[in-house]
Parts: structure tokens; C-alpha cells; sequence
């Protein structure tokens, strides 16, 4: 998986790199009494510790240790926490394009010496109980973490973990699967066949489309070419499709005997298992290596001692307006990350300027209309040595590219000439302190992915790790004044910047299908002339991947006794049940959960509305952007944000629905409010939840500006949006027909509502919003009312529920006791339940799902239906759609409340294939005999969602949520580890097989010939093609005026 850290990790605008997450009160003393450990000095297991360090606001030991022989990096995090971590890693500085370090993370995972099966990572997925599985390539290193409760578990996976990255048989046959190679699109076909049309020979290989669809996504195009000239020196690590073809599989092999040795390794371990047992272990695996010199180089930027300016060309995008194509961006780099205290003051600096609508870049770029949304490279990166702060914008208007230079230097001078207001530094502590108040099922990997990419960069992780610490020196350094804008002076103040333009090209698209059809006849050339004709070496390609196929098929049938598991036996039949009360405050029902929350109290409302038009329903999303942006007559967004931040962590409203558990008919619907905060500051954040929502001012004077800013931000993002969960997109759609949820969730969340807000965007400055204004006024109207259609559940410790309770009473006395949700004539949007509907996109690469209803969440078929999801997923459609196919991803699902089942596939570069198996599935599955460890894998995989660690924020809200009791759950617990093979094979028969004609199938991707009405297609156009031709055409120049 690609996972650049500072692509997928960075958070630039919410200070996620600064907060921590939840401390756990249980047995602290025990797991940080420096007694349990070995001392400084000591030689444990063939390590050596040398450094202990206690955090107790995080109330963790930190442990750094050396492997003796090989200097292995070890950190060990003790911490009372079942949820245990481990990660291994290696620095991979890429050293090119080619994407080496991407599709070695793939092939190790492929099997080794010790599991030499093929692909354990994915067979060991249903062989485990663990909550987290994964590997992450970043831009100079490469990341393997798991996290599970159960301490069997743990060992397996560490030992599968270690085998494979040390030991990995790294065969020719999965670099081709994983990596690339050419070959007929369809090669049984081609066999079968022998037509020119299904021997049309092809790029193929998982990473190869992985980074097609990567691509595809104009924000990860513009940010990589972005880090191309800041960070020459570190290449491509995910790999350029251009390039990826240039990497041999000797090229493969050389890298991992390079960069894949202990002594380029740094491994975490967290939680409450044994240090001893863990180093025990890590030994026996590390001690058979030599200490050698690895490449430990750390990539630094390009010097900037002046203005520098880049202009590269990418994508049209059709969702924004065809004058508003350019992404633009300024970039300076900052000091080195290794100065804990300035890494931290400059991401409050960061924040303070670009965090919130108040915040003084947001007014002076967004609001004041030169571009529609920041730059996804925007905000302070300290993932490298060097900090980098950038400030850009998407859907700038060419001749507003200059301008928004300017508007960054001038905002850069008012704010060290105005300072920023205490109250703001203030809000952004407080929200500091709540995170750490706030507890988190995820604590360890979270701990995990902020410390790895510094300590791969030199940062102490020790230093990372003394949160207090450096509050406390930020806070000293604050008070003298003029802390915050010395980093001005130090760093922004000046000319010594990158930037950076991204310019629209009508031509791009077919460029890329132009210069990947050049390169694939040079590939193919290259291959023809080691054969006597072009039809022997057709012949060879063909052939060679029907050998791949033949060994993918052999691995069907694999025996995996080599491969470690836990059991369903090991898996309680009874889970432990979380007290809950019920009570009434006026007419409201309240549910209770009373537990220690570490001072805070967490709030969550359903205001159910009935009879809710189409009209409406498809304007909330906007009307909870608004009410968080336009401010009231009193107080400005800027205000309310800074009170927010003060008094809260956080408050949200948006569209809640949810399926009955008993029935496919019923469903409830309406607006969710949430928040959370110290509990003695609960009543300030009610007031907050009603000033948002019953006094924001829809008639002030800027607000239909604002609210065209929030349409334009939002279809500024959409294109990518799909291109980066476009399976998501095609599951929501292909359900929209099936369920009364279904369409709900189509119309506020799916392609309809994409569809809807671009439209709105789209309309002329001098158009009015007042018919939308009228719709978002009408909703705030019925949003809260203080009668039996609202229901509330709060979590908080047993001693603040009278406090709580009063604070309710008085915040329900504050609103409305009775609302009306108007009618309307309009009719209802409908979506067919047997519809083949496909999108046209421009992308690379495809995705498709196809969905069918079953059952209620009550009904006995429903545990079956959830066993068949992971068989078929695991047994069937991995196989087939990813490794045979090459697309990125492919699987089943069920679910079980709402009562649908379904397939999807990620990345595809063959729809028309996923189509096929997906259609036959159903038969594969009814027909199969399975084998008691099928069954027994495939409950282990439903268990780790069941059983997953949960926050005690979440505690009840599965009932509160969803209506699922605990009764409900215990029922379905039984059932799915009772489920037979007969059972299996009955639903796929009764669902997949007899009822396949009512499902519906969505696919979204590049049009070609075969997705037409003859075929059954009905073409849900966005428009796409039209304003891309719209587009182009207002990019060629004017005749009269062309130079």
C-alpha cells in the first residue's frame, strides 16, 4: 500500500502531528515502575537498553534498545493496553522512478523461506483475530504494522512479519503479478479464442494499476510532481507507471538484500505484553545476520536563496470551472525537525493561519475568491529533516496565479504586524489537553505512525515522545512574547520560495493512452526480437502468462499447516455486555453510559424527521457545512470557531439514517448532533450546538457568497474524492435501488449529491442562490426540537451524571418543543433495483460493484451471508480479480444491517472480467465443498470486526445508533459461530444464484464500446465529458490573438 508520510500522513490544517490520544487510568504504576525493566546498560536477549524514558502525561515507559550484532533500532512503549502494536521498518531512499520500494513491500509479502506459501500476508488475514494489518510504503521508508489483543495472535503475525520482510523468496512469478509484465488482456480467452481483439497484448501487474488510478487523482498528481522539484533526491517510492516498467526483477532482488538487513531495520513494539518475550523473539530472527553499512542518507530539499518558479502541466478537471484550471502554491522550507520546540511552535504557527474560516489565509486567498480550496501540499510538514511550509490553492483563475503570491506575502505581514490574539493560542492548548483526555482504541498505532517518520529523519523519538515537556517549553517561550512571530521573521518573511503551478492541458489524458501505447510496442519490440517472429513471440507472452495463471491456480489449493493461527475456539461465545441506563429528560428518552472518561462528557443527539422530501434531504450536507461557516447576526464564524476550541473538542452536525434491524422496509432518518467536552464545560457546549444551529444567519449579506465558496470548495474536491474510494461510490450507487437506505445514502453521500452540488456550483456569479437559501432556512427551522422525535445518549463518569442532566434539561428548555418538516409534490428520485448504470470518468482505471438485497439483520440467514463475504473474498475473488485480473483490490461484503451483499473491485483495469467472476460467483460458492478450515478462517475474519477494541466513547452506541440490542447481538454472535457449509451454500444458492437477475451492478471509469444500451447499460452521465470538451476548448487560444 502507498503510504507517502507526507502524502497520507500529513494533517496540516488540524494539528493531528501534535495531539496524542487517550490515556488509559488502569495499572499505570505497574507498567511504568522502572523496577519491571531491565537497567541501562543491561544485555537482555542479545539488546542492549539504552535509554528509559516515562511519559506519564501518556502514562507510558518508552524503551530504546540495540540489537547487539546486527544495531538494530528497537523501541518498546510499555503501556497498560491490550491493544498490542508491532512494527518493523527500513529506511528505502527510492533511487529512482521506478517504484522499487512500492513493489518490494508487495512481493515480500508473497511468502518466505520459513512460510514458503504464496502470499501469507493475505492468507493470514483470516487466520488471525488482529484489528490492524498492513504495510506502508512512504516516501523514504517502508512500514510493516500489526496490532492485535490476543498474545497468540501477536506471535504469529510478528513471526510471519519477520520472516517475510528478512527472508522473502522474492520470486520471479510475483514480480510479475505484483509488479508488471505484458500479456494478453484476457489470456484464456486469447487461448480459446485466437481473435486479434482478445490477444491484444497489455500492461499488467498490481502496483502498475495501483499507481494508473494513483494518477488519476489530480491532487496526488499535483502533490507528487510538487515533491519531484522540492525533493529531487528522493524519487517516486509508489512508482511512476512510466517508469515502473523500467524495473527488472534482478533490480528487485538487489534492493531487498540492500535496504531490507537488520541494520538498516527499526522496529516498535507497544502495549502490555512482555518486553522479554518480544526481544526473545526478535533475536532469534535478527542474530543470524552480520552488522553491515546501510544506507542511512537523509534526502534533504532544494536550497532556496531566492524566488524560484516551476510550472508543469496535468489534468483538465470537470468538476470546476473551465477559467478556474490551475493549482498554484508557494513553498518555504523551515528549520530542522530535530528542534522539538520549534517543530511545535510552527505547527501552532500553521494552525493559526490556516486553520478554521476565521483564520487569516483562509479570508485572504478563499474567501476572497482567488481559488476554491487550499492545495492538498498546503500547511507545515515535518515529516523530513526540514520542515516545509506551503500555501497554495485549487481552481485559480490563470491570470489570479500572480495574485495569490502576493495575497500570502501580504497576509504573512498584517500577522506580524497584528500578532495573534491569545485567545486563538489558548483555544489551540485546550484542544491539546482534550487529546489527551480523550481515549482511543488505537492509541499504539497511532503512537506508531507519528514517530516513524521522524525517527527515520533523524528525530529523537524519546524527544517526540515528551509531549509535556514541550507544551511546558512553548508555554515559557509564548509568555515572553513575540515567540510566534519571530518564526515569521525567521522563515516566511522573505523571497526564498518554490512556486509552484500546475497548468491544464486538453491534451494530457490522451498523452498518458498515447505514451503508455509507445512504450508497451517498445516493450513488446523488445521481446520479438529474442524470437524468430512476432507470432512466436505472441506465442511466448501468451503462454508465459497462462504459466502464471497455472501457479495462482495451484495456490488455490495450497497447504497452509506451515502458516501459525489462532482458533474460533479461543473466540468467548458470550460477550461482555456494557451497563447502559435509560432515563427522561422532559419528553426526551437519554441513554446513559456511565464509565471513567477521564473528565469528559461525550454527547450524542437523533432528531428523527418523518416525511422528509427529496428536496430537503439532499441539502442537508450543505446546510451542516453552512451552519459550521456563515456565523449568526451576533457572532462570526471567527467567534464561534474560537469558542469552540475553548470550550470544546469538537462539535458536529450532520445527516444520520439508519435500517430497522427488523425489517427491510423501515428506517429511520434525520440530523445527528455530536460533541464533547470537559464536564465543566458541558453547558457552554450546548449553547454552542443551538447557536450553530438555530441562529445562523442565512439572510446576512455575505452569506450566499459564503455558501457559493462551500459549493465551489466541494466540487473543487469531488473528482478526487472518487477516484480515491470510487469503489465506495459504485457500492452506494449500485445499493441506491435495492434498499430505502440505500437511495437515502445515494442522495446524501453518492455520485447524485456530487452530481447535485457541482450543478450548483457551477451557476454564474450574477445567478441567485435564494431558492437554496430558502431550503437550507427551512431545514434550520425543524433541525433540533425538545420533544419525543429527538433521543440522546451521553457518556461520562458516574459522578457528573446530575450535572449532566441538568445541563441537558436546560439546553432542551432552550429549543424548540415542536418542528414541522414541510411536504412536497415533487416526486421522489428513483433507482432501479436490476440496473446496469456506468459513469463515465476520466480515469485510468476502473471500479465497479454490484450489490443484491437479502435479509433483516434479525433474520437466521444473515450469519451465513456474512461467513459467505469473507470466503468468497478470501477463497475466491482476491484470486481472481487481483492477482489474475491486476486490479489493486476486489472482495464481497454483507450488510447485515440494511440487508444487502455485495462485490466491488478497486483499480481495475478489467471490468468486463470483474463482471464475469462476480456473476459466476455465486454458483462457485454453491457448488464448492468447504472444508472445516475454510469456515473456521472465514468466522476468524468476521471476529476481528466483532471483537475489535472499542473507546469507551463508542460504548452503546451501536444500540443508541443502529437499535441493535444487546440480546440482538448475542443472537448473531451464536449464529455466526454455529454457521455449517450446508448453510453457506443455501444462501449463496438463494441470494447470489436465484435472485442475481434483481441485483443492480454501477462501474465507473473511461467509456469504451462495450458499456451501451445494447448491452444493457444505462450511461449515468455527471456531464463529464461534455464540460471536459468545454474545458479544452476554452484552453486553445483565439484564433485572432494566438501567437
Amino acid at each position: 500500500m502507498l503510504r507517502s508520510a507526507r502524502w497520507q500522513l500529513r494533517t496540516p490544517r488540524n494539528l493531528a502531528h501534535l495531539r496524542s490520544t487517550a490515556p488509559s487510568r488502569r495499572g499505570y504504576a505497574t507498567l511504568t515502575d522502572l523496577s519491571s525493566f531491565p537497567k541501562v546498560g543491561e544485555q537482555v536477549h542479545g539488546f542492549t537498553l539504552k535509554r528509559v524514558k516515562e511519559v506519564p502525561e501518556l502514562e507510558l515507559t518508552a524503551l530504546h534498545l540495540q540489537h547487539d550484532k546486527t544495531g538494530a533500532e528497537y523501541l518498546h512503549i510499555a503501556r497498560d493496553d491490550t491493544n498490542n502494536v508491532f512494527s518493523i521498518g527500513f529506511k528505502t531512499n527510492p533511487p529512482d522512478d521506478t517504484g522499487v520500494p512500492h513493489i518490494l513491500e508487495h512481493t515480500t509479502l508473497c511468502g518466505s523461506e520459513k512460510y514458503p506459501v504464496r502470499d501469507p500476508f493475505f492468507k493470514m488475514l483470516p487466520r488471525s483475530l488482529s484489528n490492524f494489518m498492513n504495510a506502508f510504503t512512504s516516501a523514504d521508508h517502508t512500514t510493516y504494522p500489526f496490532a492485535t489483543t490476543n498474545a497468540q495472535d501477536f506471535r504469529n503475525l510478528m513471526s510471519v512479519y519477520l520472516d517475510a520482510t528478512l527472508h522473502p523468496l522474492l520470486q520471479e512469478s510475483d514480480f510479475t503479478q505484483e509488479g508488471w509484465r505484458v500479456g494478453p488482456e484476457n489470456p484464456l480467452a486469447a487461448k480459446e479464442e485466437g481473435s486479434e481483439e482478445v490477444q491484444r497484448l497489455v500492461f499488467k501487474g498490481v502496483v502498475y494499476n495501483e499507481m494508473k488510478g494513483q494518477m488519476s487523482d489530480a491532487s496526488y498528481l499535483y502533490y507528487i510532481r510538487f515533491q519531484d522539484h522540492l525533493f529531487p533526491a528522493i524519487n517516486n517510492s509508489g512508482g511512476d507507471p512510466q517508469k515502473i516498467t523500467d524495473l527488472t526483477w534482478e533490480q528487485l532482488r538487489k534492493f531487498h538484500g540492500d535496504h531490507y538487513h537488520p541494520s538498516n531495520a527499526k522496529l516498535l513494539t507497544y502495549g502490555n505484553m512482555s518486553l522479554t518475550d518480544h526481544l526473545k523473539e526478535i533475536d532469534a530472527r535478527l542474530r543470524g545476520f552480520d552488522k553491515i553499512n546501510v544506507d542511512h542518507d537523509i534526502k534533504l530539499p532544494i536550497k532556496l536563496d531566492g524566488p524560484k518558479h516551476v510550472t508543469v502541466q496535468g489534468p483538465l478537471d470537470p468538476l470546476v470551472p473551465a477559467d478556474r484550471q490551475h493549482k498554484t502554491s508557494v513553498t518555504w522550507l523551515m528549520g530542522e525537525t530535530t528542534n522539538v520546540l520549534e517543530n511545535f511552535s510552527l505547527g501552532i504557527l500553521s494552525n493559526l493561519l490556516l486553520d478554521g474560516y476565521g483564520s487569516p489565509l483562509y479570508r485572504n486567498l478563499i474567501e476572497s475568491g482567488l481559488g476554491a480550496d487550499f492545495s492538498p501540499n498546503t500547511g507545515y510538514d515535518s515529516a523530513g529533516k526540514k520542515g516545509v511550509f506551503s500555501v497554495g490553492l485549487n481552481a485559480v483563475k490563470e491570470e489570479d496565479v500572480p495574485k495569490v503570491r502576493e495575497a500570502i506575502a501580504k497576509t504573512f505581514l498584517e500577522a506580524r504586524k497584528n500578532g495573534f490574539d491569545k485567545v486563538k493560542v489558548d483555544g489551540i492548548l485546550h484542544q491539546l489537553e482534550l487529546s489527551l483526555k480523550h481515549k482511543t482504541a488505537h492509541f499504539g498505532m497511532g503512537i506508531m505512525q507519528r514517530l516513524k517518520p521522524g525517527w527515520f529523519n533523524g528525530v529523537d523519538p524519546m524527544d517526540a515522545l515528551a509531549w509535556q515537556e514541550t507544551v511546558d517549553a512553548f508555554k515559557a517561550e509564548y509568555a515572553k512574547g513575540g515567540h510566534l512571530e519571530s518564526l515569521l521573521d525567521k522563515y516566511l518573511l522573505n523571497d526564498n520560495a518554490l512556486t509552484f503551478t500546475m497548468e491544464p492541458s486538453e491534451t494530457y489524458s490522451q498523452e498518458l493512452t498515447d505514451e503508455e501505447n509507445k512504450r508497451l510496442a517498445e516493450k513488446i519490440l523488445e521481446t520479438t526480437k529474442q524470437f524468430p517472429s512476432e507470432q512466436e513471440a505472441q506465442k511466448y507472452l501468451e503462454e508465459r502468462e497462462l504459466e502464471l495463471l497455472e501457479v495462482q491456480e495451484k495456490a488455490r489449493n495450497q497447504d497452509l499447516s506451515c502458516l501459525p493461527t489462532v482458533h474460533v475456539k479461543d473466540i468467548p461465545r458470550e460477550k461482555e455486555r456494557k451497563p447502559l441506563r435509560e432515563s427522561n429528560v422532559r419528553d426526551v428518552k437519554v441513554q446513559w453510559r456511565e464509565a471513567p472518561t477521564n473528565g469528559l462528557t461525550y454527547f450524542r443527539a437523533v432528531h428523527n424527521l418523518e416525511g422528509l422530501p427529496d428536496e430537503l434531504r439532499e441539502m442537508i450536507p450543505l446546510f451542516t457545512s453552512a451552519i459550521m461557516r456563515l456565523g449568526t447576526r451576533t457572532k462570526s464564524m471567527e467567534q464561534l470557531e474560537e469558542l469552540i476550541r475553548l470550550k470544546t473538542g469538537g462539535i458536529s452536525v450532520g445527516y444520520y439514517s439508519s435500517p430497522s434491524p427488523l425489517s427491510l422496509s423501515k428506517f429511520q432518518e434525520g440530523l445527528s448532533l455530536t460533541g464533547y467536552a470537559l464536564d465543566r464545560n458541558v453547558p457552554d457546549m450546548y449553547q454552542l450546538l443551538r447557536t450553530v444551529i438555530m441562529e445562523t444567519d442565512f439572510d446576512g449579506a455575505e452569506a450566499e457568497k459564503k455558501i457559493r465558496e462551500l459549493l465551489q470548495s466541494s466540487a473543487s474536491g469531488a473528482i478526487n474524492s472518487i477516484a480515491e474510494s470510487g469503489h465506495s461510490f459504485a457500492r452506494t450507487y449500485a445499493e441506491a435501488g435495492l434498499s430505502p437506505v440505500g437511495r437515502l445514502n445515494e442522495q446524501t453521500a453518492g455520485l447524485s449529491q456530487i452530481k447535485l452540488m457541482t450543478s450548483l456550483a457551477s451557476r454564474s456569479p450574477t445567478d441567485s442562490l435564494s431558492d437554496v437559501v430558502q431550503k437550507l432556512k427551512a431545514i434550520q427551522a425543524f433541525a433540533v426540537a425538545n420533544n419525543s422525535s429527538l433521543r440522546v445518549a451521553l457518556t461520562c463518569a458516574a459522578e457528573s451524571s446530575n450535572t449532566n442532566q441538568e445541563a441537558l434539561r436546560r439546553f432542551l428548555d432552550s429549543v424548540p418543543t415542536s418542528t414541522n418538516v414541510p411536504s412536497s409534490n415533487t416526486p421522489q428520485a428513483q433507482y432501479h433495483s436490476n440496473a446496469k448504470s456506468f459513469f463515465p470518468l476520466p480515469y485510468q482505471v476502473y471500479y465497479s460493484a454490484k450489490a443484491t438485497q437479502t435479509v433483516p439483520y434479525v433474520d437466521a440467514a444473515g450469519a451465513p451471508l456474512e461467513i459467505l463475504a469473507q470466503l468468497l473474498t478470501h477463497k475466491h475473488l482476491h484470486h481472481e480479480i487481483r492477482e489474475k485480473g491486476g486490479a489493486y483490490g476486489g472482495g464481497a461484503y454483507s450488510r447485515s444491517l440494511g440487508g444487502l451483499f455485495g462485490m466491488y473491485s478497486y483499480r481495475d483495469p478489467n471490468p468486463q472480467n470483474t463482471m464475469k467472476i462476480m456473476a459466476e460467483a455465486g454458483e462457485w460458492a454453491r457448488d464448492r465443498t468447504w472444508a472445516a478450515q475454510d469456515l473456521e478462517e472465514a468466522k476468524l475474519s468476521v471476529f476481528q470486526g466483532y471483537d475489535a477494541p472499542q473507546s469507551v466513547s463508542q460504548e452503546g452506541m451501536r444500540l443508541f445508533l443502529s437499535g441493535i440490542t444487546d440480546d440482538m447481538l448475542q443472537t448473531r454472535r451464536e449464529r455466526l459461530l454455529d454457521v455449517t457449509a450446508e448453510q453457506v451454500q443455501k444462501v449463496a444458492d438463494q441470494y447470489l444464484v436465484q435472485r442475481a437477475a434483481e441485483g443492480s451492478v454501477a462501474i465507473l471509469g473511461e467509456k469504451k464500446d462495450w458499456a451501451n444500451a445494447a448491452n444493457g447499460w444505462e450511461i449515468q452521465d455527471l456531464h463529464m465529458a461534455e464540460k471536459m470538451e468545454e474545458i479544452a476548448q476554452q484552453q486553445v487560444p483565439d484564433e485572432a490573438t494566438a501567437p
